[in-house]
């Protein structure tokens, strides 16, 4: 562990009173009638339950979390710790981490009162093009299955619930509400379920999500997978709760295993559920088990009056532990895909001059968009992170080179001021339908969003119009683009004098999230010269379809402001010549909250722009070409033989900058090995379009680098794999003869660092059964372990195999079944390179 990182002292947890917990609860139980029962069953509002006095309930508040924990405010009011992307954790492949990391979730939980984390995500990446990949863990179901309890066990160590989702086969964003995934049976429970039969089983987790999708003809809150294989055969014993706005039914949801309805007060159970009940559509004993599934979700996490948590004392962070925990996390994910001539690490000392260039070098993206977005307390830009890093004795000089964004950008405070003062930001104002001043709040960005009754302390059915007041002072003349994002009527005035007055509208058939995510502008050219100031109100009208609704009230809206460009041919031309006089040029690229994002799934791999035309005319003026890919996933790479070396850092959170800067010049290992296969082109990819509504797996168990396998193509990159600043020499592998059907396997695996330096290798282990009479897949991922070494060191490392690697559906007998036999064992760095073998025998069982 880097010094950096504090070491994790987990709470005290609290020995399981078993069957006195359970009386305990059932007591309480007993105290409600069937109305308070139900009642309970729904969400109190977006964000927290009902509390219920007779039971001892207090207030339980969930919150989305893949990201950060947000809390109940969504805006920069209430900052969030912002920890690297899914994707960017396992590429760490490091569980260890992930439980500190869930740590700091649970600290960050505990800070802004929330009990339920909405996290994480464990939805298998089918395609690269999923729109919602960097919310996810990786393309194996071992993989997401071991790094996601790791992040679950950190987070219930910190007395916060951790919730996996979405349950299940919710693995693209294209007619999300109501597409119907066809997936075999055999394909469901070897990729799709697997990760979370191994959460919930090896981490115990104590709350679920249901999908808004539906699995083979039936919804998600209604499918019997909730209540047979979930709880019944994995003995889960937790929350299943619905996505938000997921829940259609009162008595098939119920019946179905769903235990709670979210947002709330409104939705399709209260009345109608208790209604059911009576008519003996849905049985008493069926609330009763939701109700007290809820109860012992509240005493785990400490919201049972009387109940002692399964968790005391968790352990707080401070900000400057958080801020060294989420720099080393980010960096221990970065994947060196490629370093010819030993381009990195940069050596300072030989350093005059560093080209800084591309689009998202001074302004990264450190998360997706959609729900996984939070309002950090600060980013760290990589332009920002190298320059501290190098000091003065470095010029690092930066060009944006190309633009990729195609909409128009909130309002930073530094461009407005609020009217009547000096300090930077906005004035919202809020009215009644008769004008009346209802409240103010100054705010520090042109983006608001109120979810929920509540707009400001202000129940949000009294205000008609919301008012955004800014006095622009332009630095430079030039034309100034100001407007609106959102959706509904849109009114904007400078210096009183109207300029547009417009009705904004979704397009056909987009996703509700888009309202957030990437909704609809209008702004008007306003041309300035040098020191003018002027006054902007823009005039958002609620009552003409402003508010979306997931069963409550969303109100969003975007105040956007763009200064004057320089034309983009002329930024392209200033950056190949920063780049011709560099000794390196580092160029930042990346995916836009336009292009991947929760709502839709990517249109298309490439990079969005002229970002690989920049890419290849730097590089044909300065061989010292150091790319590198600020994506969720994977892009096309189509200039990557033309460059020096490629660095993939996904979405890292926070502390990009100063990650980056510590992993360039050689003060941290690029530790990250992908965790997904990364494609050379964008053909042969799984479909993520449903056709009449259904959208067929037909790949089957052939997703990933099975699916490379099984076509006999390469990827551009293979699964696992990522460079170092060392290098291993693999020396032997010792597996046992024979193995029980129901048995781990233990392998030893003995390395050498042969490089100059001290490194950190991801040992990998993959299983293939050569003469099974069962199809399968070629070779699939059975067990992985890490060593370290310094230089010239040799070390040993056992990396264990559980017995779930040898096992398959067997879809006559509806079970698991394992195939006795000889399995073929093939160890590595990668998919794409193991250059040690050994073998087992699976005995017959009894």
């Amino acid at each position: 562990m880097s010094s950096g990182s504090p070491r994790i002292e987990p709470g005290r947890t609290v020995p399981d009173q078993g069957h006195d917990m359970e009386a305990e609860l059932r007591k309480r139980l007993a105290a409600l009638r069937l109305e308070e029962k139900v009642r309970l069953l729904t969400g109190a509002d977006f964000w927290s339950l009902y509390p219920q006095s007779a039971a001892g309930l207090g207030r339980l508040v969930l919150s989305d979390g893949p990201a950060g924990v947000r809390g109940e405010l969504w805006d920069e009011r209430d900052p969030s710790a912002n920890i690297p992307s899914s994707a960017a954790l396992a590429a760490t492949w490091d569980e260890a981490r992930l439980e500190r990391v869930g740590a700091v979730l649970a600290a960050e939980a505990r800070r802004k009162g929330v009990h339920v984390l909405l996290a994480p995500g464990i939805n298998l990446h089918r395609s690269p093009a999923g729109g919602r990949n960097f919310e996810y863990f990786s393309e194996d179901p071992l993989l997401t299955g071991r790094i996601g309890a790791a992040l679950v066990r950190g987070v219930q160590s910190g007395g916060v619930a951790a919730t996996i989702k979405h349950f299940v086969a919710n693995d693209s964003e294209t007619d999300r509400f109501t597409l119907d995934a066809r997936v075999d049976e055999r394909t469901l429970r070897e990729l799709y379920l697997a990760p979370f039969e191994t959460i919930v089983r090896e981490a115990r987790v104590w709350a679920a999500m249901s999908g808004y999708n539906s699995v083979n003809g039936t919804t998600m809150t209604e499918n019997p997978l909730q209540r047979e294989v979930l709880k019944r055969e994995w003995g889960f014993d937790g929350v299943v709760m619905s996505d938000w706005g997921a829940t259609r039914t009162a008595d098939a949801a119920a019946n179905g295993g769903l235990d709670l309805v979210m947002p709330g007060p409104d939705g399709p159970w209260g009345d109608a559920l208790v209604e059911a009940v009576r008519a003996g559509r849905v049985s008493e004993e069926t609330v009763d088990d939701k109700v007290l599934r809820l109860l012992r979700l509240a005493a785990r996490v400490g919201v049972l009056d009387g109940v002692a948590p399964a968790v005391s004392r968790p352990r707080d962070w401070s900000a400057a532990e958080v801020a060294a925990e989420m720099r080393t996390s980010a960096a221990a994910g970065f994947v060196l895909a490629q370093n010819h001539d030993e381009t990195l690490p940069l050596e300072p000392q030989r350093l005059s001059r560093v080209a800084m260039l591309g689009p998202n070098a001074t302004a990264g993206r450190t998360l997706g968009g959609g729900s996984a977005t939070v309002f950090p307390p600060y980013v760290v830009s990589p332009l920002d992170g190298l320059r501290v890093a190098l000091g003065d004795t470095v010029e690092v000089e930066y060009a944006p080179g190309v633009r990729t964004l195609t909409r128009l950008t909130p309002a930073v405070p530094e461009l407005t001021r609020v009217p009547g003062g000096d300090s930077d930001g906005v004035e919202v104002r809020f009215r009644a339908a008769d004008g009346n001043l209802l409240g103010s709040e100054y705010r520090r960005t042109g983006k608001f969003t109120w979810l929920g009754p509540q707009m400001s302390g202000l129940p949000t059915d009294q205000v008609a119009t919301l008012e955004v007041h800014a006095r622009l002072h332009a630095a430079t003349a030039g034309e100034y683009l100001v407007g609106a994002g959102g959706v509904g009527r849109f009114r904007l005035t400078v210096d009183d004098r109207p300029v547009f007055d417009e009705q904004l509208a979704l397009r056909p058939g987009a996703d509700p999230a888009e309202a957030i995510s990437c909704p609809p502008q209008y702004a008007a050219p306003l041309v300035l010269e040098a020191g003018q100031e002027v006054d902007l109100v823009l005039y958002h009208d609620l009552r003409s379809g402003g508010g979306l609704s997931f069963d409550v009230a969303i109100t969003h809206l975007e105040f956007v402001l763009q200064p004057p460009a320089r034309p983009e041919d002329e930024e392209l031309e200033r950056a190949v010549a920063l780049a011709r006089q560099a000794d390196v040029a580092v160029v930042v690229v990346g995916t836009t909250a336009e292009v991947e994002s929760e709502g839709f799934d990517r249109a298309s791999l490439a990079l969005p722009g002229r970002q690989d035309e920049l890419i290849r005319r730097v590089a044909a003026v300065n061989p010292r070409t150091v790319v590198v890919v600020n994506s969720g996933a994977p892009v096309l790479v189509p200039w990557a033989d033309e460059v020096a070396a490629v660095l993939l850092t996904w979405f890292p959170g926070q502390e990009f900058g100063h990650a980056l800067a510590d992993v360039l010049l050689g003060r941290t290992e690029p530790g990250g090995r992908l965790p997904m296969s990364w494609p050379a082109t964008a053909e042969y990819l799984p479909s993520t379009t449903p056709v009449n509504g259904a959208l067929a797996y037909e790949e089957g168990l052939s997703i990933g680098y099975r699916s490379y396998q099984h076509d006999g193509r390469r990827p551009l990159y293979p699964f696992g794999h990522g460079l170092g600043y060392t290098t291993w020499q693999y020396l032997k592998a010792q597996a046992p003869a024979s193995v029980a059907p129901d048995g781990e396997v233990t392998l030893t695996v003995r390395l050498h660092n042969t490089g100059t330096r001290a490194g950190r290798e991801v040992v990998q282990v993959y299983a293939s059964a050569p003469h099974s009479s069962v199809p399968r897949p070629s070779r699939w991922l059975a067990g992985f372990t890490t060593a370290e070494a310094r230089p010239g060191e040799e070390t040993s490392v056992e990396v264990t195999l559980p017995a779930a690697v040898f096992r398959h559906w067997d879809t006559a007998r509806h079970a698991w079944a394992v195939e006795p036999g000889t399995y073929h064992l093939e160890i590595g760095q990668s998919w794409g390179k193991t250059p040690l073998t050994a073998e087992i025998t699976v005995l017959v069982g009894d």
